[in-house]
């Protein structure tokens, strides 16, 4: 699962680094571009509201190998686009089908011993950054020698070869409820009134998503803009910004220890000295480096925890718990990307990390008058 994990979470993160040769190549502003993230992310929004929660319903195996043929697809739509319109179109069809991710996490926690839930979540999640990682330079490299759509005929490639893996291996599971689809769905909200705990770490991650993705929706075109770079250093821009990875184990093994709120509380910290320091990017593309490490290192560590509590304060309802979880994250790097790109087309970089620190500061307040429990 940590393999397929690490296939399937680089789909919509190939274009992070390619977003300004794919505007050369289309003759499109950064406002146009834009809507490739924008609806990347707006579709994992719609996957994980519409198609998680069936995991809770149906065995999630049948459900990984459709999503995963579909995602193929997309991806090899993408490496023949004739438009722009037609890019961002399968971009949204890759967004849908990039949730099931979300599967792997609910089957790790089904399996892991309680006691060290968080060290195996932390494992599954570094999968999925490494993942990322792997998507942004490889989608930066191949950009510059070969073109910008061999990087979506490589991750279709993958699809490919993974899905025969997990046709042959990956287990069925049981549904945990026999409710309908309608009231399944319905669901959801119940969880949400009912459950404190969901509702504050998914309100949280709704702001770090705004600053996640706002920042990689503007990276690109704002390293070119400003420092003249090219996509292959945008795209080696993600090996300090996949810092994450390093932080994603030790993150789970800290929850272990001591609970849910002091990570959180460091992954704020790390937020915003994140953005301070990003604010100094129009100066100096090492500030944009550090920056960019604080930010994929404090995102990271909040989400092992707060994807480790809300695993467990519901184990019957782990597809619906991380579809609210999934959903709020994503909307958030829907709203961040539409945001910063919209900021950075108009008013430049300053604004973007100013609509960061704003949303920085809004989880700040939200971690101080509505706390996470210490465990």
């Amino acid at each position: 699962m940590v393999v397929s994990a690490f296939i399937v979470s680089g789909g919509i993160h190939y274009q992070t680094p390619m977003l300004a040769a794919i505007a050369a190549d289309f003759q499109a502003d950064a406002a146009t571009t834009g809507w490739i993230p924008t609806l990347s992310f707006g579709g994992m929004v719609v996957g994980m509201l519409f198609l998680v929660p069936l995991g809770d319903r149906i065995d999630k195996r049948a459900l990984v190998l459709w999503m995963i043929v579909a995602l193929m697809l997309a991806q090899a739509t993408m490496a023949a686009a004739p438009s722009i319109a037609v890019l961002a179109a399968a971009s949204l069809v890759t967004g849908i089908c990039s949730p099931l991710t979300q599967h792997f996490i609910a089957i790790t926690a089904d399996i892991a011993d309680p006691a060290h839930r968080g060290r195996a979540l932390g494992t599954q999640l570094m999968g999925m950054f490494s993942g990322i990682l792997f998507a942004r330079i490889a989608g930066g490299l191949i950009a510059a020698h070969l073109g910008w759509r061999y990087s979506y005929a490589l991750s279709a490639g993958m699809l490919l070869a993974i899905t025969s893996v997990l046709w042959a291996r990956l287990p069925r599971t049981q549904p945990t409820s026999q409710d309908s689809y309608r009231d399944l769905l319905w669901s959801m909200f119940r969880l949400m009134r009912t459950h404190r705990d969901i509702r504050r770490a998914t309100a949280f991650h709704f702001m770090f998503g705004i600053c996640y993705g706002g920042f990689w929706a503007v990276a690109a075109p704002m390293l070119a803009a400003l420092h003249r770079v090219g996509p292959t250093t945008a795209g080696l821009m993600g090996i300090p910004g996949a810092a994450g990875i390093l932080v994603a184990r030790p993150a789970g093994r800290w929850t272990d220890r001591v609970g849910v709120k002091p990570v959180v509380l460091a992954g704020i910290g790390s937020m915003l000295a994140a953005w301070i320091a990003m604010g100094f990017g129009a100066w100096s593309i090492a500030a944009v480096v550090i920056g960019a490490m604080l930010l994929d290192c404090g995102l990271r560590a909040a989400m092992v925890a707060n994807q480790t509590l809300i695993n467990t304060v519901v184990p019957d309802s782990r597809g619906r718990a991380n579809t609210l979880f999934g959903v709020h994250v994503w909307t958030g790097n829907a709203v961040g990307a539409f945001l910063t790109s919209w900021a950075f087309a108009h008013y430049g970089w300053l604004a973007v990390c100013g609509v960061a620190l704003a949303a920085t500061v809004i989880a700040l307040l939200q971690y101080v008058f509505n706390p996470l429990p210490k465990r």
